[in-house]
């Protein structure tokens, strides 16, 4: 028998989108099992877009989980049944109103090994037109990295796609950026609230 076994599985549903799933764990023979929690809920679709001017189509978003407005980039959740390319041209159009002209797999990873068991299916869009009346924030390469060394652009799953689109070959983030970012739309570091 192989160590660790997973001796027991228990799921509790908290909402239509989050389940708990308790596991007991037992790394060798005769040791004492050991609970590990993790979160359950549906794929993400992460989307690096990048229109025919160059720039990459971010969003502003309130996070619940961080009492604050975030930006990032266009996001969300694979439908039952749904195939992530065809969601990631959804979430696309959703959320910033461009199309897809060209959809490129960057691949999938865990969310959080820890704590979360659900997938990322992370995406480099060709964009299309905008077709509908969103505003989405529009910046360059140069201008997303200063954010992120800023704290202002700070999903780690975002951070991740846009590096994945770096390896392979689709968008060149600068290693240098001396120049201070141009100020966006309510540009801050999320805050929580006491």
């Amino acid at each position: 028998m192989k160590w660790p076994r997973i001796r027991s599985r228990r799921t509790t549903a908290v909402s239509p989108w989050v389940s708990i799933i308790a596991r007991e764990v037992e790394f060798s023979r005769g040791a004492a099992p050991q609970t590990y929690h993790a979160v359950e809920q549906a794929d993400y679709i992460s989307i690096v877009a990048l229109t025919r001017g160059g720039k990459l189509p971010i969003v502003r978003q309130y996070r619940p989980a961080l009492e604050a407005f975030a930006w990032e980039l266009p996001a969300g959740l694979v439908d039952p049944g749904e195939d992530p390319a065809e969601g990631c041209r959804r979430e696309l159009m959703e959320e910033t109103g461009f199309t897809a002209r060209a959809v490129h797999a960057l691949g999938e990873n865990s969310a959080c090994t820890g704590r979360l068991n659900n997938r990322i299916h992370n995406f480099f869009v060709e964009a299309g037109e905008r077709v509908r009346a969103f505003e989405p924030e529009l910046v360059s390469p140069a201008e997303i990295a200063r954010l992120i060394k800023r704290g202002v652009f700070l999903s780690q799953l975002h951070i991740g796609a846009l590096l994945l689109a770096e390896l392979h070959g689709f968008l060149a983030l600068p290693r240098n950026t001396p120049r201070p970012a141009r100020r966006l739309r309510h540009a801050r570091k999320p805050t929580r609230r006491p």
